[in-house]
């Protein structure tokens, strides 16, 4: 005759199994889904300012101002193993100083059951443009991309670029309006 203990362990290491091969079924059927979507992003108002940046050195960098209008349907990225979705909007852009510079300006998390088919317009960035130097004025070739994770209740966490960009310039000038 088997103990209590015994029988309780049995059963919690049976549970503990039978829930490992459901989280794995869970993983496997929606691993190989293509999760891209397009995306229509589109600047409004696009100017920069030279304004000291107020760090030790105190010297004068170029900051960004852009306003956007961004449109995508996230709807069919949703299925029963996607919990949410954390969107980032990111410019790139290349200077003398630096090949490659990247910069997240916007960012959104979008739990399942929200609204997930967005259409903003005139959208001000979140977050501050920033270049560590004078790189944005008349900067011909600024990307913005979408970009977003995908938060499963089991499996890997894919990392996804949206398909669609938009490239635009900033002004050959620094403006002297306030913003």
């Amino acid at each position: 005759m088997h103990s209590v203990l015994t029988r309780g362990n049995a059963i919690l290491a049976y549970t503990l199994s039978v829930s490992a091969c459901l989280t794995f079924v869970c993983f496997i059927s929606t691993v190989f889904i293509d999760y891209r979507t397009g995306v229509d992003i589109k600047t409004v108002k696009v100017f920069v300012k030279n304004v000291p940046d107020y760090s030790a050195s105190r010297e004068k960098n170029d900051l960004g101002y852009l306003t956007f209008n961004l449109k995508t349907d996230l709807t069919p990225l949703f299925n029963w193993n996607v919990k949410q979705l954390f969107l980032y909007m990111t410019a790139e852009y290349r200077t003398k100083a630096n090949h490659l510079n990247q910069v997240v300006l916007w960012d959104k998390i979008i739990l399942r059951g929200d609204k997930s088919a967005l259409d903003y317009k005139n959208m001000n960035a979140k977050y501050y443009f920033w270049d560590d130097g004078n790189g944005l004025r008349g900067n011909q070739n600024v990307t913005l991309s979408l970009t977003y994770n995908i938060i499963p209740n089991s499996g890997l966490l894919p990392f996804v670029n949206a398909i669609g960009t938009h490239r635009f310039a900033f002004p050959s000038e620094y403006t002297t309006s306030r913003v």
